[in-house]
C-alpha cells in the first residue's frame, strides 16, 4: 500500500510513455523507496531508483530521479536508459535538489493548480505494489 501521492512531471510522463514504463512500474519503485530500498540517495530528498525494462532486470533498465518525502509525496522528474547515459552530473543534481526543495513544499492548492495546468500528472497506484 502506497501512502504517498505519486506524481510525474510532464517531461517524465512523455519519457515513460515513450519507453513503455507503466504506472505500475513507477508505483513499484515508490513502494521500494517507501520500504527503504533505495538504489541511490542523492541527498536533499532526491533519489535514484531503477526500473526494469520489460523482460529484463533493473540493472540494465532505466534510472529515474525521484523527489521523495516519506508519507507525503513522490514526484518522478527525470529518467534515462542505462545504455544512453551513465549518470547525472553535479549541475543536474543541484538542479534536482532545488526542484525538490520547491515541489515538495507545495500545498494541495498548488499541486492542484500544477495538475490542472498539466505541469504535473498523477500516477495511479492500485495498492498491489
Amino acid at each position: 500500500m502506497i501512502d504517498v501521492q505519486v506524481l510525474a512531471t510532464k517531461w517524465f510522463a512523455r519519457f515513460a510513455r515513450r519507453e513503455r514504463i507503466t504506472d505500475a512500474m513507477l508505483c513499484e519503485a515508490v513502494a521500494r523507496a517507501r520500504k527503504g530500498i533505495v538504489d541511490a540517495d542523492l541527498g536533499g530528498n532526491v533519489l535514484k531508483q531503477r526500473i526494469a525494462r520489460k523482460g529484463e532486470g533493473r540493472s540494465g533498465g532505466y534510472r529515474t530521479i525521484l523527489l521523495f518525502r516519506i508519507g507525503e509525496r513522490a514526484i518522478f522528474v527525470y529518467g534515462f536508459a542505462k545504455n544512453a547515459q551513465d549518470n547525472i552530473d553535479k549541475a543536474e543534481l543541484e538542479a534536482f535538489r532545488s526542484l525538490a526543495a520547491e515541489l515538495l513544499e507545495y500545498d494541495e492548492d498548488r499541486i492542484g493548480k500544477a495538475l490542472d495546468a498539466g505541469a504535473l500528472l498523477e500516477v495511479i497506484c492500485n495498492g498491489d505494489e
